[in-house]
């Protein structure tokens, strides 16, 4: 097959089966967390669902619909900026989290409530961080988005050298302790108004611990050696769908004396099950090694400091 003729073959999908289902049941785990565990106990996390439990908590707004609706206009005012994928998925995330969150509040919410499955409140944010944190691992790790703070963080790493992590830590922090200051207290009851806003500020590292745990150090990098006959069409593809460079180089099968090529490819880890899928497509044949690389610096990756 020609190099022209590979260019307008899609051997992979913005999304598979399993992709989904992943997200979805990620999308349920962080529902689960939300309603069962931190609404009950009046807690403020971090992200766009922190804020609209703040909104929730104070006004009495509808959660899953201001949720839906602040998500929907943020898309609206960064979709210039943002892919097609990034939209899609985005939009297939905050509705389905949006029915699970009125699901859990009409039904999951009042059971947990009348019958409470820890008597320490700690313990129970607790809980409830780890099954947030994990369903949001889960999510991530299939290329998911839940949209909120994740859009904020797109735009403002568009257009300023500030990493996407540190703007997520900054706003959550920021949005846990507003908290505070927004919410009223029972009278006589400032103390336990400052304890739920500490437990709110505990629950961060502890669910982007989880995250992290979850999706084993995705962001990391990793470089691959392609061994295959069907280098040239391989390398088109990784360039043309993933976005990313490739190098080839000359090498001898020492065994049998004659020349090959060898595919040397730099990607993120997030990326090494799509480039598996790729080259299994094009030649189930072809032998590839993989090893973790400590740090990649320039075009594509992290900035040189």
């Amino acid at each position: 097959m020609a190099i022209s003729d590979s260019k307008t073959i899609k051997y992979l999908k913005s999304f598979y089966i399993k992709d989904y289902l992943t997200i979805f049941i990620g999308l349920t785990v962080y529902a689960f967390g939300l309603t069962g565990f931190i609404i009950p106990n009046k807690i403020v996390t971090g992200g766009l669902a922190g804020i609209t439990l703040i909104l929730n908590y104070k006004f009495g707004i509808d959660l899953p619909t201001a949720y839906f609706v602040i998500n929907a206009a943020l898309i609206v005012v960064a979709f210039k900026v943002m892919s097609k994928e990034f939209v899609i998925r985005t939009l297939i995330s905050i509705t389905a989290l949006s029915f699970m969150i009125k699901y859990g509040q009409t039904y999951l919410q009042p059971y947990f409530q009348a019958h409470p499955v820890l008597s320490d409140d700690f313990l129970t944010v607790i809980v409830g961080g780890l099954l947030c944190g994990t369903g949001l691992g889960l999510v991530y790790s299939s290329n998911g988005s839940t949209g909120g703070t994740d859009i904020i963080g797109f735009l403002v790493a568009k257009y300023y050298r500030i990493s996407i992590s540190r703007i997520l830590l900054i706003v959550d922090v920021l949005i846990v302790i507003s908290g505070y200051f927004i919410l009223d207290a029972p009278e006589g009851q400032e103390a336990m108004k400052l304890e739920k806003t500490i437990y709110g500020l505990i629950l961060l590292p502890l669910m982007w611990q989880m995250v992290e745990i979850v999706i084993n150090g995705a962001r990391q990098s990793i470089q691959l050696f392609i061994f295959s006959k069907h280098y040239d069409e391989i390398a088109t593809h990784i360039n043309t769908e993933l976005k990313r460079g490739c190098t080839v180089v000359d090498g001898i099968g020492w065994y049998t004396q004659s020349s090959q090529k060898i595919l040397i490819v730099i990607a993120r880890r997030t990326e090494a099950t799509s480039i598996f899928r790729l080259v299994r497509t094009i030649d189930p044949q072809a032998f590839v090694t993989k090893t973790n690389v400590m740090g990649v610096y320039g075009n594509g990756f992290d900035n040189l400091r």
